[in-house]
């Protein structure tokens, strides 16, 4: 009989964290708080359109409020920092994201460190990410939340085990790696790039393998050793439609993986709603503690 791995359901476990999140958003709204996300879209790229109207779905089914900005492409840099002004005074606004890509006659890097930190719903800002090199509380990168929450819920072991991190860009396999090596996960991490010899040689050693790169089928079934967990995080899209970075046959030889769509791309959307929520509860918590005057 072939052997099959069993397949990490993204869209279900995502499911599962809005689930979890709806009654925390209307306790919120009843005390006059309700959770507002934020999006700024700059140009008509029709992927990034199609990302920020997703998100913005997953707002109305759980009752977040949605504040959009949309700009033309050919907005300036100006125009885009009154945008990050404005949702930072905005009240309504809990937490928003600057989609990326942005134009390239804009300072992406200037753009994104504008954005209040306490308000920074990616978990992306210098800020956060200092916070969680330091070990301080902070908000958390989405994709690598939805990886971790993704594993938990398939009971995957994370504390001991051995991980292969392909990839590391900013926003997962950076922070990955810190998340993963913190004393709550206590995780042993090897991190790949393109300059890494060999990368086979590590991947097959790993219990847990996560490609993201960005490389269509770069993790082949030989690369993988029998029984370990692998996620396909990277997506290249190609006229055949959505490639993942993991070959599909690699499911022949892990015990459990995830695929290019269902997998970790529904949950990073779920982080994201789970982000807003709790700066809206973290807001609201120190309002609460402010003195009164007399």
């Amino acid at each position: 009989m072939e052997h099959r791995a069993t397949v990490i359901d993204g869209t279900r476990a995502a499911a599962a964290v809005k689930e979890g999140l709806r009654g925390r958003v209307e306790a919120l709204t009843a005390a006059g708080r309700r959770p507002g996300l934020g999006t700024i879209l700059v140009g008509e790229d029709a992927g990034s359109q199609s990302y920020v109207a997703g998100k913005h779905r997953d707002c109305a089914e759980i009752g977040i409020d949605s504040l959009r900005v949309q700009l033309p492409a050919s907005a300036s840099q100006r125009d885009v920092l009154t945008a990050v002004h404005s949702l930072n005074d905005n009240p309504r606004c809990s937490g928003f994201i600057v989609q990326l890509p942005l134009p390239p006659h804009i300072d992406t890097h200037a753009v994104l460190g504008a954005v209040d930190p306490d308000k920074d719903a990616d978990g992306l800002h210098p800020t956060n990410l200092g916070r969680l090199v330091l070990g301080q509380p902070g908000t958390l990168p989405c994709t690598p939340s939805g990886i971790l929450e993704l594993l938990r819920g398939a009971d995957v072991a994370i504390t001991g085990s051995q991980f292969c991190v392909i990839g590391c860009g900013t926003t997962v396999g950076r922070p990955l790696g810190l998340m993963l090596t913190r004393p709550s996960e206590h995780a042993t991490v090897t991190m790949c790039n393109e300059a890494t010899i060999d990368i086979a040689a590590h991947t097959r050693v790993a219990d847990v393998v996560i490609a993201a790169a960005g490389v269509a089928h770069l993790v082949q079934p030989y690369w993988v050793k029998p029984g370990a967990t692998v996620l396909s995080v990277g997506i290249t899209r190609t006229v055949e439609g959505i490639l993942g970075d993991v070959h599909p046959d690699v499911e022949q030889v892990a015990g459990k993986w995830s695929r290019a769509t269902g997998g970790v791309g529904p949950m990073t959307r779920a982080m994201l709603l789970k982000n807003v929520v709790e700066l809206t509860e973290r807001s609201a918590g120190q309002m609460t503690s402010v003195p009164t005057a007399s």
